[in-house]
């Protein structure tokens, strides 16, 4: 088992880096419908959808830790899940993104904030 684990482990850092680099090629940012790839795949793909939805949370775990260790969360009134939260921010990005079709260029980051703003506002 440990070396299943290893290689696994190792095929994971390997595809990391290769987005890293395909991200440093380009000069546009990570979109909306970059970041809606991962998370709607991820659950649709038994194959690599384990790999496609830790992109996806990876994402959203950066950007929600950022968000509330610089205040954001708690200046804008928003509380987001204590609990499942990747997952409950996801499924909220992936609505989202559906519903505001148009806003698919807009940034990752600019679409995960309008997401949370709109989703986990505190009552």
């Amino acid at each position: 088992m440990r070396r299943f684990e290893t290689i696994s482990i190792l095929f994971v850092m390997a595809y990391s880096f290769s987005q890293v680099s395909l991200a440093e090629q380009r000069s546009d940012d990570y979109l909306v419908s970059n970041l809606l790839k991962p998370c709607i795949e991820g659950d649709n793909d038994a194959r690599d959808g384990t790999i496609l939805e830790m992109e996806c949370e990876q994402y959203i775990s950066g950007f929600a830790d950022l968000y509330i260790s610089t205040g954001m969360a708690k200046n804008e009134n928003v509380c987001l899940p204590m609990e499942n939260r990747l997952d409950e921010v996801r499924w909220a990005f992936t609505s989202w993104a559906h519903r505001k079709f148009e806003h698919r260029g807009f940034s990752a980051v600019d679409g995960l904030l309008a997401t949370v703003r709109t989703w986990f506002q505190c009552k």
